[in-house]
C-alpha cells in the first residue's frame, strides 16, 4: 500500500472540487455571452471568485483567474524590475533580481518592500516569512489553505495562489491584487478578467478552485492542520532518535505545519527519493517544478549550506489525510535505508 507524502508538490483532488467540476461540465455558455446560457456560466465564475476571495481573506480585492501561479507570477512581475531572494520559487525568481539576503534559518531581509517580492512560505523547507508592510508581491501558493492568513491584512499589493496545492485541479490559479492597482495585461484579446487576462475562462477549473478553497478554509477552521503539525513533529522525533546527526534546515524558524526538510550529507536526495519510491513512499528532493530534474537545492545553498548537504536533502510534506502509522512506517523504512548507506560509506 503506497503512502503519498508529497503534498507540497500537488494534492489529491478534493471530492468537493470534483463535484463542482462535474456540474460545471454541463454549463454550456461562454461567460462573455449575454444570453441566459452565458449568464449562467458567468454566474459560476463569479461564485468561484467569491469563494477564493473569502478563503484568502481578500474581499474587496480583485481575483484574476490564470492558468496557475506561474502565469500569475509573470502577470505580476514582468517588466517591474523587483528584487527577491534566491529561495523564491523558480516561477518568481525568473522575473526578479535575486539579491536579497537569506540567513541560515531561511529568513529573508527586505530593505525596500515596494520594490520587492517575498514568498510567505517556502515549498522546500516550509519556513514562513514575516511580510513587511507595502510589499509589492507575495507568493502565497504554499501557505494558502494551510495557515490562517488574510490578504487584506498581509500588507502586500499582489499575491499568487494555485488551486492544486489545496485540493483543487491543476492548471488553474489566480493573481490577487488590491483594487485600483495598475497592472498591464500580458495576454490581450477579448478583455476577460477585468481586462487583465484575455481568453475564455476555464470555468471547469475555476469551479473546482472555488470549491477547493472553500473546503480548505473549513479544514483550517476545524484545526486539521494543527493535527498535521503534531504528525510532522512525531516524524522528526523518530528520525532524530534513529539518526541524531540528521540536519533539519529551517527547523529553528516558524514553518508550515506539514513540511519537513532533512538532509544526510553524502546521501544523494535523488537516491533517497528513488529508494523510498520503491518502498512505497512518494516524497521529493525539493520543488517539483523543474521538469523532473533533481539537483542540489538552491534554497539550501542560499541558506548557507554546502553542496554536500544541499544535494542530500529530501522533503516530506503531509496533509490532513496522513495517518500516524504512515509517518512512523516512513521513518522506520527511511532509517533502515540510511543505516545501509552509513555502512557502505564507513
Amino acid at each position: 500500500m503506497r503512502v503519498y507524502l508529497d503534498h507540497n508538490a500537488t494534492t489529491p483532488l478534493r471530492a468537493e472540487a470534483r463535484d463542482a467540476m462535474l456540474r460545471a461540465m454541463d454549463v454550456v455558455g461562454n461567460p462573455s455571452s449575454v444570453h441566459a446560457e452565458g449568464r449562467a456560466a458567468k454566474s459560476l465564475v463569479e461564485a468561484a471568485r467569491a469563494q477564493v476571495a473569502a478563503a484568502l481573506g481578500a474581499e474587496g480585492a480583485d481575483v484574476i483567474f490564470t492558468s496557475g501561479a506561474t502565469e500569475a507570477a509573470a502577470l505580476a512581475l514582468a517588466g517591474r524590475g523587483l528584487h527577491g531572494a534566491e529561495i523564491e520559487h523558480e516561477a518568481v525568481a525568473a522575473w526578479v533580481a535575486t539579491d536579497l539576503a537569506v540567513n541560515r534559518a531561511g529568513m529573508v531581509t527586505v530593505t525596500d518592500p515596494g520594490q520587492s517580492t517575498l514568498q510567505l512560505a517556502n515549498s522546500e523547507t516550509g519556513v514562513i516569512q514575516t511580510l513587511p508592510e507595502g510589499l509589492a508581491v507575495s507568493d502565497m501558493t504554499q501557505a494558502f489553505g494551510k495557515l490562517p492568513l488574510a490578504f487584506n491584512w498581509a500588507g502586500c499589493t499582489m499575491a499568487l495562489v494555485s488551486a492544486h496545492k489545496l485540493g483543487g485541479p491543476k492548471g488553474i490559479g489566480a493573481l490577487v491584487i488590491r483594487r485600483g492597482t495598475d497592472l498591464a495585461a500580458q495576454l490581450r484579446g477579448g478583455g476577460q478578467e477585468m481586462g487583465r487576462r484575455a481568453g475564455t475562462e476555464n470555468i471547469i477549473g475555476i469551479a473546482g478552485f472555488g470549491a477547493a478553497a472553500a473546503a480548505a478554509a473549513r479544514d483550517l477552521a476545524d484545526g486539521a492542520w494543527d493535527r498535521v503539525a503534531e504528525l510532522r513533529n512525531i516524524l522528526e522525533k523518530a528520525i532524530e532518535a534513529g539518526a541524531p546527526d540528521t540536519i533539519f534546515p529551517g527547523r529553528e524558524a516558524q514553518r508550515l505545519p506539514n513540511t519537513s526538510c532533512f538532509a544526510t550529507p553524502g546521501w544523494k536526495g535523488e537516491t533517497q527519493v528513488m529508494q523510498m519510491d520503491l518502498a512505497g513512499f512518494a516524497i521529493s528532493a525539493g520543488s517539483a517544478c523543474s521538469s523532473g530534474k533533481v539537483r542540489a537545492s538552491r534554497v539550501l545553498r542560499a541558506m548557507g549550506y554546502d553542496d554536500d548537504v544541499a544535494s542530500g536533502a529530501i522533503r516530506v510534506s503531509l496533509s490532513p489525510s496522513t495517518r500516524k502509522d504512515d509517518v512512523l512506517r516512513f521513518a522506520e523504512t527511511w532509517l533502515a535505508k540510511r543505516s545501509k548507506f552509513a555502512a557502505r560509506a564507513a
